[in-house]
This record gives C-alpha cells, structure tokens and sequence, in this order.
C-alpha cells in the first residue's frame, strides 16, 4: 500500500509536468496542497468517477482555480475519464483540460473556476441547495425510519487571494448566518500570490474573522500532514450546525528544492533542470506523466465510487416505495424537467392576463407571476439583495430559508456580487431554478457573477427593475444607462424588457424554458399601459419580436421599442398616421429571442425594404444601429439621467411621441433622397 506522500507526490509530479509541457501556468499551489486533497479525495470525498453526476455525491469545489492541475490530477488518478494524454493537452486548444477549470470540458468538473472568491460562492449555493432540497425530500416512514434521501457535503479549497477578493466577505457571512453545516472550506494559507509575501498586503486574522461570521473554525493545521488533514475533515463533518473553516498551513511549491516558499512557483514553469532537482527530491523516478500502476491502484476510486452509488440506490428503492410520489417528483427536478402540463398552464396564464388588460408596473406584473410560478414549479427559489418589496421578488407565499428551516425564498441581504455566484452554485447542483433580484443599476456589482452564469450557461434568471431614467427621484446614481447594452452583448444571454404585464408573463415563461442559459428580466418601477393584441399578436410575443401596430396602408416607417417606451411609440405612429406616414410599431422585448426565429418570420416583420426605421430606449442607443441600418435613427441616451419625477426626466431627455415623431419623419426624409 502506497502511502500518503507517496500518492500525494503523484500529484505533484503531474502538475509540474503537465505546465512544464504547456510553458505556462501554476504549478505551486497543486504542490503546495497535494497533501490536503490525497487525503480528502481518497479518505472522505464521496462521489463515483464511473458517474460523476450522481445525484448524491459530494461536491468539490477548487476556488483557487488558478491550480487547475491539482483538480486534473485528481481527477486522473482517481478513475475519472481523463487520461494521461488529456493532462498532456493540458492548455491546449480544444482539450478537456483548459488553463482554469471550465464546467462541461471534464468529467468531474463542477464549475468553472478562475476569478477568484467565484468558486467559494459557487460552494455557498451548492451547500444551500443540499440544504433546501433535503428539507423537501428526506422524509420519515410510518415506522419511524428517516429516509436521507439528500444527504452530502461540499467541499472548497480557497487561498488567500479567494479571502481577499470582497466576495468571500459576502458569501462566508452568509453561510454562517444560515448554518450551513455541510459546507468545508480548506483554507490553502501558503502566504504568497504573484507579487510575493501577502504580509504586506493581507494580515486578517482570517480564523477570528471566520469565527466572527459564525463558523467553526479549525486553526493551524499542517497541511503537508495527510492524516492531521483527515482528523480536521472528520472532526468538521460532524458539525452539522456550522460551515467550517480548516486552516492548513502549506508551503507553495512543495518539494521544489530552490523555488518551494516563492512567488516563482505560483504562475511560470518550473524548469526543466528544477522539474529534475524536484524529482530527485522528492525521490521520483518515472518519466514525465507517468504513474506506477501499483500507486495506480491505491489511488483509484471507482470500485468505492460505485459501492457507494449502489447504497444509495437501494436507498433510493426503499423511499421510492414509501413515498412515490416525492420520489416522482425528485427524479423529475434532478432531471431538469419542467412539468407535463406547462405548456397548457403557461398558455392560460398568457390568455387570462391579456383578458384581464391592466395597466401596472413590470415589477408588479412579475411579482404577480412569480407567485403564480411557485405552485406550478417548487423548484422555483428566489431571492433579493435587501430589496424584496421593490424588485417584487417576495410573494405571500414564500418561505424563507432560515438556520433551522428550508424554503424558497432567501434574503440576501446587500449582496448582489455574493448573491447571483450563489445562486449560479444552486443552479450547477441541480433540481432548483434559482432567480435573484436588484435593481438594474447594481448588476455592476454582480457583473462577474452575472457573465460566469452565462459563460456556464445555467439557468439563473436575473430578475433587475427599476430599468430606466424613468424611475426618477432617485437620479443618476440610480438610474441605468449603459447596462442594457452590457446584458445584451453578453453571449447567450436573454435579455427580456417588456413593455406591459403581458409581455412579462411570457418573459417568465421563457425564462424558465431556457434551460441552457441565463435570462435578464429588465422591469419597470412606473406603471406600463396594457396593449392590445389579437389572437395572432399574443401567439407572436414569445417570438421575442413581433408587429405591434400595423397602419391600415402598407408602412413607410417602422418603428422599434421596449419597455415603458412602446406606449410612447403607439401614440407616435398615431400620430404619424395622421400626418400621412403609416408606421409600423414593433415590440422587440428580447432580440435575442426574436433571432434564432427563422428568417421568413424576421423578414415578416422588419422587411428589408423597409428602411426607414427609429428605435427608441431610454439607454444607450449603441447597440440598437444593428438594427435601424444606415437610414435608421435612435431615439436614446448619450448621458447619464437627472433627479426629478420619472415623467418630467424622461420629456427632459426627448423620450416623447412628439421626438419620436420628428425622428421617424427624418427618417423617411433620407430614405427617400
């Protein structure tokens, strides 16, 4: 049996190798903490490399991603499907094993992971969906028997930059205040980043500080001593109560004779003559990438993996049999699946709101349908950062998640950088469709989160109101301007502004069907007027665009909008009609939407021999010139707003039918000469 220096040095070696190879990356912290994940990877970890997406296995989480050839190696070494020619690629274009851990490249990667403190968020979210999903499904039987049906850990190493960066502020204060008990963080303290000595820079006392948000905190551990590594890790998975903090104390760059303690092994190759020298001190005799089959063998995990799954299997069986019908619907939020009769509810609700033809806010029209969503989809966890009342997030219904409780709804407090990485952590574990809450202006702090949710594509719903400089007294602080454009430009992001409760409705409802990315729902604080549709127009709206008004005579204008501003642009082509220009209104609430229809659809509904065209928003007009052409022009915003009420600020800025009105007959004017 091989022992833990010896399966940890298989680590090491493979690390060093693999950047020596690539000329680029970081191989001290996967030296540094090989010993810490030797033993938690093949002593407590429970997961099976055969199925890494079992339902029930611990999650691992390498915050620090930066050590991306720490994860690899494991992942290697313990039977995952990644083979030593994977590591080989390591960097390279188009392999599994990218410079950071990207989620979907490799087996057994649970999110992606390089901008640091991310990682821990991600942590938070996937130990608050444990803790939620447990609460609905572990059940008692008639005779007393409790079914664990959900029952595991997650597990995150962080180093000292993830403690720096000023979400792990908010997040840990968060898990703590939640008792998050199946939450283990392993606190790789090494002392050193790219600039060198973090002293100098970085003196927390990190275990008061963490005791201080109420964690348990386990001090000054040898993190190169695997089995006082493995006493912390048991001692912390009895606390159920408290997240805790193990702090182990390393060296980065372990066993490199000249580089080990230095800046100089955390982000460049070794070198070939000190890869060498490190091999000879750590007595290592095998060529580059290679493992002996004997360590090998002590290190797989897949006979134990699967041992592992096949108990909970039977678990499984024996719940199923107690309590079918929560076992049905577990199986069925695993899955991702949305119910039989969606479809047909989300068409009624559709019907009904257009029947019932109110004129309100965005937001309230949203929290309206959110409430209605909780019945259909228990699935649906929400939360605000310390906004609830005014994003509309809350319903009468909700439950919040407390130390003692589960629930659906959770208050974040003001965190909305903390708040969306963790809701991009539940939406990565599975069997929840999380959705946040700001307002639109304070997605700048989340902006990280909000792009890692994409880049991932997971299906987090960014709830943001307050969508204009039309919400007003608060002014310019408030009032966003360029962030329509940010969200838009995003890849794969769906960005829905709606223009009356209608529109809304259906933005939820494409929201949720969207089960390969992030939405963006932008929502008004001021009341929108309801618009008439046909039967026809109400099909047509979750196209993402759709024709609106339609003059009695064939259009020579067409104009584009969204938001509080189609009512605007109704009255406009009114007006525009009466002066002899018949004028198209298009309601374009998600462009994204509306161009994956197919091209017969978009031509029906902006022509291309149609050029005279004028968008109005009242943001940033850049990203609207794809879409008016060379004749076209944009009614929108080159400033930033002003404080007063919303509809003397939005006349102030020109967003009136009267400017609309100008604006189109320019149009027409340089499309005809």
């Amino acid at each position: 049996m091989s022992s833990r220096r010896d399966k940890a040095n298989a680590i090491r070696v493979l690390a060093m190798d693999a950047v020596q190879q690539a000329s680029s990356g970081h191989p001290g912290a996967p030296m540094g903490m090989a010993d810490i994940a030797e033993a938690l990877w093949t002593s407590v970890l429970r997961h099976n490399p055969a199925n890494p997406q079992w339902a029930n296995r611990d999650r691992f989480v390498l915050s620090n991603g930066h050590g991306s050839m720490l994860l690899y190696a494991l992942l290697h070494l313990t039977g995952y499907d990644l083979s030593a020619d994977d590591l080989r690629q390591f960097r390279q274009l188009g392999s599994k094993t990218p410079g950071h851990p990207e989620y979907g490249y490799a087996p057994g990667v649970e999110t992606t992971t390089g901008p640091l403190g991310q990682g821990l968020a991600n942590a938070v979210g996937m130990a608050l969906a444990e803790k939620v999903l447990s609460a609905t499904f572990n059940q008692t039987d008639e005779s007393g028997f409790f079914h664990e049906l959900v029952n595991h850990h997650t597990y995150v190493f962080a180093g000292d930059g993830c403690l720096m960066e000023g979400i792990s502020h908010e997040v840990c204060s968060l898990a703590g205040t939640l008792g998050l008990g199946k939450l283990i963080c392993i606190y790789d303290d090494n002392g050193i980043s790219i600039d060198g000595e973090v002293q100098e820079w970085f003196s927390d006392d990190t275990p008061a500080r963490f005791e201080a948000y109420g964690w348990q905190v386990i001090p000054a551990i040898d993190g190169h001593d695997g089995e006082a590594v493995l006493a912390a890790l048991q001692n912390a998975k009895t606390n159920l109560t408290q997240p805790t903090l193990i702090c182990c104390r390393t060296q980065i760059g372990f066993g490199s004779p000249t580089k080990a303690g230095t800046a100089a092994s955390h982000g460049a190759p070794l070198g070939v003559e000190e890869v060498q020298a490190t091999r000879n001190q750590l007595d290592w005799s095998f060529e580059p990438f290679e493992i002996p089959q004997a360590l090998l063998a002590d290190w797989n995990c897949v006979d134990q993996g699967q041992l592992l799954e096949a108990e909970w299997n039977d678990q499984f069986s024996a719940y199923q049999a107690q309590f079918p019908a929560l076992a049905k619907e577990y199986k069925r939020r695993l899955a991702g699946e949305l119910p039989s009769d969606w479809t047909e509810q989300m068409g009624n609700l559709l019907a009904q709101t257009q029947a019932a033809a109110n004129s309100t806010a965005s937001r309230t029209a949203s929290g309206q349908t959110i409430g209605w969503l909780s019945a259909l989809l228990p699935e649906l966890i929400g939360g605000s950062a310390d906004l609830s009342g005014s994003n509309n997030t809350i319903w009468p219904e909700a439950k919040p998640v407390s130390t003692s409780e589960g629930g659906n709804y959770i208050y974040y407090g003001v965190r909305e950088f903390g708040m969306t990485a963790i809701a991009n952590g539940m939406a990565l574990h599975g069997g929840l469709i999380p959705f946040t809450g700001t307002f639109l202006m304070f997605m700048e702090y989340a902006r990280n989160a909000v792009r890692m949710s994409a880049l991932m594509g997971l299906r987090n719903i960014h709830v943001y109101s307050h969508d204009s400089i039309g919400q007003g007294e608060d002014g310019p602080t408030h009032q966003p301007v360029e962030q329509l454009t940010s969200l838009r430009t995003t890849p794969g992001m769906n960005v829905w502004r709606p223009c009356d409760a209608v529109e809304t409705v259906a933005a939820w409802c494409s929201a949720i069907e969207n089960s390969s990315g992030p939405s963006a729902l932008v929502l008004s604080r001021q009341t929108l007027a309801h618009q008439q549709r046909s039967p026809a127009q109400l099909a047509d709206v979750g196209r993402g665009g759709y024709i609106l008004v339609e003059p009695d005579q064939t259009p020579q204008a067409l104009i584009l909008a969204t938001g509080s501003e189609v009512e605007i642009c109704r009255n406009a082509a009114h007006s525009l009609a009466e002066l002899g220009i018949p004028t198209r209104l298009v309601s374009l609430p998600c462009a994204e939407i509306f161009a994956l229809q197919s091209s017969d659809y978009q031509e029906a509904v902006l022509p291309s021999s149609l050029r005279s065209r004028v968008a109005v928003e009242a943001a940033h007009g850049a990203y609207w010139s794809k879409w008016v052409g060379l004749d076209g022009s944009i009614v929108s915003l080159d400033t930033f707003g002003e404080s007063g009420p919303g509809a003397e600020v939005m006349a102030h800025f020109g967003f009136t039918a009267d400017k609309v009105v100008a604006a189109v007959q320019e149009s027409v004017d340089r499309a005809d000469s």
